[in-house]
């Protein structure tokens, strides 16, 4: 059985259980400031958790593109990746644990046919405010799990962010058949005989600023299964690199390397897989925000490759043995093909200027420490080097060993350690709380992307569209295709004509409709391929119609004055307004 059998599997089995199928959403979230990416299936579907009523129903079901780099140091190892695709059933206020975790139990031993000895669960085992979940135990139990194979641990509680909705989880772990490394070893152990394959999490509760829980109106149960993850482990393979999804990929490195590096393979293989992914959704590298980690990713990559000696002239061949290789899972590389090329040979090329740049400033480096009579270069220095210029300390390491002199990598390693800490530290701020606040102010920034989406196109011309937004309390920041900077007199204009719109007052309408009545009237979206069926059309007046999961004020009188405080590049061919109501 390979990934593409396991997901249709699990999607077939759903929706025969009263399940909707919808499509993935973009690894580009729309309009939620609190990620760069969709890092798990829960978070398009946010408003709908919230109480929002979703056009398919009270039973989903999907697989989600996501990607996390939290780890992205990681990548490399037998386990870490930066893309992954997570399986998901979801029950808007209708069902809940009984029915959720008989079907999970029915689909692992029945569909996957996973041997009941295989599996063990984890339960909420209780705090000073929830006791322990032996409602979920027992379930297990009637299931076919048998008592000794169920823990309680504290941890299976989930919560987005300090407050919000939360309530106990439950997950499943697949033996490995691995040794137990000691008497005490449960799933909770990271020996590895027992991977984690499936969470269910249960909201049941609302947790407030001031620290108390109440139930929540609409109980809600969120799913998530790893596919790559389940299917390294039905094909009894010890890690994702050596399934059918890379396997190709991984021996045409092999062939082409002049250096030998199962790490460096696995890199060049985890980032290729990415970076397509990512740009097929619409990702373009630049020095800020998704654009940075991008760029990281295709650097990353291309110092793999330098360390295999792989001539940096395969990338293109490799793209298309990748595209060819995964065109059935994500039939979106094969539309892409030529963008997904375009922007990461352009990038390479910007990277090998960069490391010709980062040589230059070694040598002065180099220069100036000979003639103070010193043979060690500072750590400061080797991380200037990768912190201004992006100049790889290994290559410094190389470049200092050939001029007969030492780093002093301790050093290094502390500002390393000290930028990685920030960094992360940064990034957990940024995915904190997977539920994006919906404010008062947050829906009427929603509403002004839309009029500001809509006199771009008039200003600019129709061929404007929007390309990404990122929506706080405080402003809006929309991404849309232009081929050049904005003038004053075109800034202006589009300001006039919002705050014009804006005068009017107005009305904003819902409708829903199917995809393609959406489409036939008019209706603007990015991405129509990943809309399902039934979809939510907001019209303003007759200035703007887009497909949007909303929500929006219900007329434009209340949005107050549109002001630009910053039109600049986003990337290649793209622009981004910074804007704030007042």
């Amino acid at each position: 059985m390979n990934a593409l059998e396991i997901r249709n599997k699990y999607l077939n089995f759903f929706e025969r259980h009263g399940h909707k199928i919808i499509p993935s959403a973009s690894l580009i979230p729309e309009n939620d400031p609190s990620v760069l990416f969709n890092t798990a299936g829960m978070q398009p579907l946010v408003p709908y958790l919230l109480g929002q009523k979703h056009p398919e129903g009270r039973r989903l079901t999907d697989y989600q593109k996501c990607i996390r780099t939290n780890d992205i140091e990681e990548v490399g190892d037998n386990r870490h990746l930066t893309f992954f695709e997570m399986l998901g059933n979801w029950s808007l206020g209708d069902y809940f644990k009984k029915e959720s975790i008989s079907m999970s139990f029915e689909f692992l031993t029945k569909e996957l046919e996973i041997p009941v000895e295989k599996l063990s669960v984890t339960c909420f085992g209780g705090n000073e405010t929830i006791e322990k979940d032996e409602e979920t135990a027992s379930y297990w139990e009637q299931a076919g799990i048998p008592r000794e194979r169920i823990y309680f641990l504290k941890d299976n509680w989930w919560i987005a962010g300090e407050t919000g909705p939360c309530g106990s989880d439950t997950e499943i772990f697949y033996d490995t058949g691995k040794p137990k490394c000691s008497p005490e070893c449960n799933p909770d152990c990271d020996c590895g005989k027992y991977v984690e394959i499936w969470n269910n999490v249960f909201m049941q509760f609302y947790k407030h600023e001031d620290g108390s829980i109440t139930q929540l109106k609409q109980k809600n149960v969120d799913t998530g299964l790893g596919l790559e993850r389940v299917n390294m482990l039905l094909q009894g393979k010890e890690t994702p690199y050596d399934t059918e999804i890379f396997i190709p990929i991984m021996k045409k490195l092999e062939e082409l390397q002049k250096v030998d590096s199962i790490y460096s393979r696995r890199v060049v293989a985890e980032h290729l897989r990415s970076s397509m992914m990512i740009i097929a959704d619409g990702g373009r590298p630049s020095n800020l925000d998704r654009g940075y980690i991008l760029r990281r990713l295709i650097r990353r990559m291309i110092r793999q490759m330098n360390k295999l000696q792989i001539d940096l002239n395969e990338l293109s061949g490799l793209i298309d043995l990748n595209i060819d290789n995964l065109k059935e899972m994500y039939p979106e590389l094969v539309k892409n093909r030529e963008t997904i090329k375009q922007v990461i040979l352009e990038e390479k090329d910007k990277f090998v200027k960069t490391l010709v740049h980062g040589e230059k400033e070694f040598q002065k480096e180099m220069k100036r420490h000979k003639e103070q009579g010193k043979e060690q270069l500072e750590g400061k220095e080797v991380f200037k080097l990768y912190d201004t210029y992006g100049f790889p300390p290994e290559v410094t390491q190389d470049l200092a060993k050939e001029n007969n002199m030492t780093l002093d990598m301790d050093e290094f390693d502390k500002l390393f350690k000290k930028h990685q800490e920030k960094s992360r530290a940064g990034s957990e701020q940024k995915f904190k709380g997977g539920l994006a606040s919906t404010g008062e102010m947050e829906v009427k920034y929603h509403t002004a992307t839309h009029l500001l989406n809509a006199a771009l196109k008039l200003v600019i011309g129709n061929d404007a569209h929007q390309r990404g937004s990122n929506i706080t309390s405080e402003r809006l920041r929309f991404d849309f295709n232009c081929d050049h900077k904005l003038t004053n007199e075109e800034k202006q204009k589009v300001e006039d004509i919002i705050n014009e719109w804006i005068k009017q007052d107005l009305p904003v309408t819902k409708q829903e409709m199917t995809k393609e009545e959406a489409v036939k009237s008019g209706a603007e979206c990015m991405f129509i391929e990943k809309y399902p069926d039934i979809v939510t059309v907001y019209t303003i007046g007759d200035v703007s119609k887009e497909i949007c999961g909303g929500p929006h004020v219900e007329h434009t009188g209340v949005l107050g004055h549109f002001k630009i405080k910053k039109e600049e590049s986003s990337s290649s061919g793209v622009r981004r307004i910074k804007a704030i109501l007042e």
